[in-house]
């Protein structure tokens, strides 16, 4: 029996997209946290400059986090979803890695989370998983808070995959 050309390109086009892999954000932001948490427990310690503004200074462990993007594009390639690890910053959350590119093309660092129903749950140190728009687009997202060991928030993660 021939699949005519369309209909397997239809076929191969959902075999490979994240929803045929079982993407979805709950299962993501488990893997973030698992692969943070493998490299330690977050923590601020100084200060960095971020976008010409000074943000305190995220850790996992020794592992600096500003900055470094390994992780962030690691969820990239295995999940298909876009990732960013923010800094609690008095009452904003600040973005210090992701790999969520802006308009121009450069990652969105220094920039702080919008107040949503997401910053909402974050700031009282609960998880939200739903509904977001980051820069115009459509996700289905998670985003988690980061606590300290003191059991402060220090920041948070955020995981979205494309509706």
């Amino acid at each position: 029996m021939r699949i005519p050309i369309l209909a397997a390109t239809t076929l191969l086009a959902l075999s490979l997209s994240p929803a045929a892999h079982g993407y979805d954000p709950r299962t993501t932001i488990t893997d973030f946290d698992s692969r943070l948490a493998r490299i330690g427990a977050p923590k601020i310690e100084g200060t960095d400059k971020i976008a010409d503004k000074p943000v305190p200074m995220l850790y996992f462990g020794d592992r600096k986090i500003n900055r470094h993007y390994d992780i962030v594009d690691a969820i990239r390639r295995s999940r298909d979803a876009t990732a960013t690890i923010f800094v609690r910053d008095g009452i904003e959350f600040v973005r210090v890695s992701t790999n969520v590119l802006t308009p121009e093309g450069k990652r969105g660092i220094g920039t702080p989370l919008a107040h949503n129903k997401a910053y909402e749950a974050l700031a009282g140190g609960f998880q939200y998983c739903g509904t977001i728009d980051v820069l115009g687009n459509t996700f289905d997202a998670c985003y988690n808070p980061l606590k300290d060991a003191a059991g402060k928030v220090v920041g948070a993660i955020y995981v979205g995959h494309r509706k």
